[in-house]
């Protein structure tokens, strides 16, 4: 997938779900919860030992959803998960040396930023979509507005993740550069591990009616 298709992946959704699966077993039926509330953006992060072979499970079993591979820290990382199905990598933070291993395997990857410094960086190593992590502080988006808004003319893309909630994300989603927004308010690990399917498909729908809304808003 190449990036303006990513972006317009992305837009579409409007909200991206961050997941992350202690148990392999579970990657299909937490998709098929968030697919049912509408949400069809999936970061699946690699923080656990079953995250890959999630990953992999959930690129499978459902190739139309939009689903990639969060906290991917190395260039091996980025190589497995393109080669276990991602169709984008984000990370928390802004390491070179995977950008540079994403974008020349053909991954679209989006670097977490949180400081002009790094967005300046990132921009140095031609990312034109950014992870911006964490987004707010008692779910306000001040930083964000303020450290982004220097570089509005270069047409930069951001997705805010950490800190962003079901109470917050018309507002984020309303923000100038924001692509979609990400969280894992939408599939909770104690959700999954208890497997309340209805309550993920229900946090999904009311995503997507507010992502909806505030495009509705947004349309000239």
């Amino acid at each position: 997938m190449e990036m303006t298709s990513l972006l317009g992946a992305f837009a579409e959704c409007g909200v991206v779900a961050v997941v992350t699966l202690d148990d392999a077993g579970r990657a299909e039926r937490t998709a098929e919860a968030l697919l049912a509330g509408g949400i069809h953006a999936v970061e699946l992060t690699l923080r656990t030992p079953a995250g890959m072979e999630a990953l992999r499970r959930m690129c499978r079993a459902f190739p139309g959803m939009c689903v990639g591979a969060g906290t991917v820290l190395r260039p091996e990382q980025a190589a497995e998960a393109r080669d276990a199905g991602a169709r984008f990598g984000v990370a928390p933070g802004l390491n070179p040396r995977v950008v540079t291993a994403a974008r020349e395997m053909g991954l679209p990857f989006a670097p977490g930023v949180f400081s002009p410094s790094e967005i300046e960086a990132a921009c140095e190593l031609g990312c034109r979509v950014l992870k911006y992590f964490p987004a707010s502080f008692g779910g306000e988006a001040t930083h964000f507005q303020t450290v982004t808004a220097p570089y509005a003319h270069l047409g930069l893309r951001y997705i805010p993740l950490g800190g962003v909630s079901q109470a917050t994300v018309g507002a984020f989603l309303a923000l100038p550069g924001v692509v979609a927004v990400g969280g894992s308010w939408l599939a909770p690990r104690a959700a999954i591990a208890s497997g309340d399917w209805d309550a993920i498909t229900a946090n999904a729908r009311a995503a997507q009616q507010v992502a909806g809304l505030t495009r509705t808003a947004r349309m000239p």
